[in-house]
C-alpha cells in the first residue's frame, strides 16, 4: 500500500513538472517547449511561413538536445545505485538554469541566447525525465511529459465505464490513474503560464527543488 501511494505521489509531481517547465519556456524563452519537444515542429514551420529569421531555427536545436540528454540518462541509470539519481540530476539542473536567469538579469546580460541557453538547459533536463520515465515506467502511472496516450487510455477507460458502470475495478483504477497524470500537467502549465509571465525562467528554481527533495526522500 505504501509503494503504491508513493507511485501516485512521484506520477503528480512528474507531471506538474513537466507541465511548468514546458509552459515556462514556451512563456518566457520565445515559444520553445521543453517537456513535449515534437511541439517544437509545429512552432518552427508557423515561424518558417509567417518569415521568420534565425531565431525559428533555434527550435529545432531542441531535438539534439534531447537526444543527448536521454542518452546520458541511459548511461548515468547503468551506473547508478538509486533510480531516482536521474531525478537529482534534473533537479539540479533545473535550479541552476534558474540561478543562471536571476544571475544573467542581475547583471544586465539577459540577451536573448541566454534565454535560449536557459530554455536548452531545461530541454535537458526534460530528457532525463523522458528517460527515467522509458528506464523505470513502473514508478509511475504513465507518461509524465506527453498526455497523449494517458488521454487515449482514460478515453478508452471512461468508454468503458459507460458502457459496463463501475463495476470493473480494474479499468476504474486504470481512469483514476490516467486522471492523475493529466490533471498534474494540466496545474502544472497553469503555475507555469503565471510563473513565466510574470516572474520568468528564474521560477524554475522551483521545480528543480521540487524534484531535489522527491530525490532525498528516495535516496535509500
Amino acid at each position: 500500500m505504501e509503494i503504491q501511494k508513493n507511485i501516485w505521489y512521484v506520477t503528480l509531481l512528474l507531471t506538474m513538472i513537466a507541465g511548468y517547465c514546458d509552459t515556462v519556456t514556451f512563456v518566457a524563452a520565445d515559444s520553445i517547449f521543453s517537456a513535449h519537444v515534437t511541439g517544437n515542429f509545429i512552432v518552427f514551420a508557423y515561424q518558417i511561413i509567417k518569415g521568420s529569421d534565425i531565431h525559428a531555427w533555434i527550435k529545432l536545436l531542441t531535438f539534439p538536445v534531447f537526444i543527448i540528454a536521454v542518452i546520458t540518462g541511459g548511461r548515468i541509470a547503468l551506473k547508478a545505485t538509486n533510480r531516482y539519481t536521474l531525478l537529482f540530476w534534473e533537479g539540479l539542473i533545473l535550479v541552476l538554469s534558474g540561478i543562471a536567469s536571476y544571475v544573467f538579469g542581475y547583471l544586465e546580460i539577459f540577451s536573448e541566447w541566454t534565454i535560449y541557453t536557459v530554455a536548452m538547459t531545461t530541454v535537458f533536463a526534460m530528457g532525463l525525465q523522458n528517460a527515467f520515465g522509458k528506464l523505470y515506467a513502473k514508478e509511475t502511472h504513465g507518461p509524465t511529459t506527453m498526455m497523449t496516450g494517458n488521454v487515449t487510455q482514460a478515453s478508452l477507460d471512461l468508454g468503458n465505464l459507460l458502457k459496463n458502470g463501475l463495476k470493473d475495478v480494474d479499468v476504474l483504477l486504470s481512469f483514476k490513474k490516467q486522471l492523475v497524470t493529466i490533471i498534474g500537467f494540466l496545474i502544472g502549465c497553469f503555475l507555469g503560464a503565471i510563473a513565466g509571465k510574470f516572474f520568468g525562467l528564474g521560477t524554475l528554481i522551483l521545480p528543480g527543488a521540487a524534484m531535489l527533495i522527491c530525490y532525498w526522500y528516495h535516496r535509500k
